[in-house]
């Protein structure tokens, strides 16, 4: 039996759809790179923004026609969605097989046998946290803590991994579902992460992100002793193998000083954090239900910069929340400019039923405000962005090489390729503008000497591009910086 899954939204899907796939590899099922020729279709889905659940159930509707030319052929829904909307997929697509939550992944193999063995839908998601009177408890144990064994061939890379150490969230911004579609929550014990992260060094993993939706809020406390973020840090670290330590996605009411110090000190964790803003208004945050104020980021940012040489900090913003004015707009933009960030993923607000905002507040800011005020963010970050990465030009720096740019893997002339990486967001890439004499040299040097465009990143996650062999992924090799665009640094091999 064979099997595709495509995933939508953040890295804790990436991974639940990766450890969603060892689950089926490990029952001895083979996994597709392609849906035409699977006898399962798995959708991995997110409920954070309507289009991405709109997204979805069009998909859900094309494969109707499918599973009728493919008797025994079956479609699962997993992730977010499932277990937000729970029966209401089998309404709105009556031919889907499983549907399955997130803290669920442990039961898909069993789901998807009794609906190829009976014909009936099959239905696991977590326990509603909001429905009337239920006991926490009751609540998490429904959100099974479950990671797998990890196959290395359900990674994208043999040398990269993502560790989930946390599960869950409790803290109910109220524009935000994941704490009812993800549950409350709880962190894992660092036995396990530690026994995790070992067994992915043996494997040749030489860099791990450690991911929670609020990853520096872990906290476990076992015969007396709470481990917090910082400390997890120190014990990955001794790790033999793992060169690389990441963590996403951070609160800013939690970043303490003995974790910054930590990021500063150990040789493995990285200079690069991501602690997502939201936006620049008290009165806005104090609407979204964050608990801190702008004064208290600013002195975060302060913070981080002081204590981590060449740290790169991310954030994320939301644009045209419910009832969010021109002058509050400008103080985000303002935020943006003081903080100086790395870059900034920005988003226009979607309301979601259910949640505090969409019980209180009307979605009142229109769609063409909501958009005109997002590219104007996304201007000023883009701007920041090139400013820092000019800065890189002249300078000697290490990277882990990932691989052939995203188009070269597809055969696509090497001109096309050189804003592979940032063709989404890189106003430069989009505008067509003319690339600097230099870069065209690195183009016209790969061509005559039958190198591809390969990438790395840098510590502080700054996506470089470099003439290269497809042999040397997974390595380390140092760079020089020649040329810079706003979210992509273009490089070459220093001689080693």
């Amino acid at each position: 039996m064979k099997f595709y899954i495509e995933t939508v939204g953040c890295q804790m899907n990436t991974l639940d759809s990766e450890l969603a796939a060892a689950e089926l590899i490990t029952a001895g099922w083979e996994r597709l790179e392609s849906r035409k020729d699977a006898d399962l279709v798995i959708f991995n889905t997110c409920s954070v923004r309507e289009h991405a659940e709109e997204k979805i159930y069009s998909a859900l509707g094309r494969l109707k026609h499918w599973k009728t030319q493919k008797p025994g052929s079956l479609i699962a829904v997993m992730g977010c969605m499932a277990q937000k909307d729970k029966e209401i997929v089998f309404q709105r697509a009556p031919y889907v097989d499983v549907v399955l939550g997130p803290g669920k992944i442990d039961q898909l193999v069993a789901l998807v046998s009794a609906a190829a063995a009976t014909g009936l839908q099959q239905l696991a998601v977590g326990i509603d946290r909001f429905a009337g009177k239920t006991d926490r408890r009751e609540v998490m144990d429904s959100f099974r803590l479950y990671d797998p064994k990890r196959l290395t061939q359900t990674r994208p890379h043999v040398f990269q991994a993502m560790v989930r150490i946390m599960f869950g969230c409790d803290k109910f911004c109220s524009y935000c579902v994941v704490p009812s579609v993800r549950g409350p929550e709880q962190s894992r014990s660092p036995k396990e992460i530690l026994d995790e992260v070992k067994a992915l060094a043996a494997q040749g993993c030489v860099e791990v992100t450690l991911i929670g939706q609020t990853v520096n809020s872990y906290r476990y406390t076992e015969g007396g002793k709470t481990t917090r973020l910082a400390d997890l840090l120190e014990m990955v670290d001794s790790v033999e193998g793992i060169r690389r330590v990441r963590f996403v996605s951070s609160y800013p009411t939690d970043m303490t000083d003995e974790l910054l110090q930590a990021v500063r000190d150990l040789p493995s964790a990285m200079p690069y954090i991501h602690v997502p803003a939201q936006h620049g208004a008290n009165s806005m945050l104090k609407r979204m239900r964050r608990r801190y104020t702008v004064e208290e980021y600013r002195d975060l940012v302060d913070r981080i910069y002081s204590t981590i040489p060449g740290a790169a900090i991310t954030s994320d913003f939301i644009v045209g929340f419910c009832g969010e004015t021109e002058e509050e707009f400008q103080q985000t933009v303002d935020l943006v400019r003081y903080a100086r960030f790395k870059n900034s993923f920005i988003f226009k607000y979607s309301e979601r039923p259910g949640n505090e905002a969409a019980k209180k507040w009307e979605d009142d800011v229109p769609e063409e405000v909501k958009k005109r005020r997002n590219n104007e963010l996304l201007a000023v970050q883009n701007e920041i962005s090139a400013e820092w990465n000019r800065s890189f030009v002249g300078q000697e720096t290490e990277i882990l090489v990932e691989g052939p740019s995203k188009r070269e893997s597809r055969g696509i002339a090497q001109e096309e390729t050189l804003y592979a990486e940032c063709e989404q967001t890189d106003p430069v890439a989009d505008s067509g503008a003319p690339i600097s004499t230099s870069v065209e040299e690195l183009i016209s040097s790969a061509k005559n000497s039958g190198l591809v465009q390969m990438t790395g990143r840098t510590p502080c996650d700054r996506i470089v591009v470099f003439n290269g062999t497809r042999d040397l992924a997974g390595t380390f090799q140092r760079v020089k910086i020649v040329e810079a665009a706003p979210f992509t640094l273009f490089g070459t091999l220093v001689e080693q």
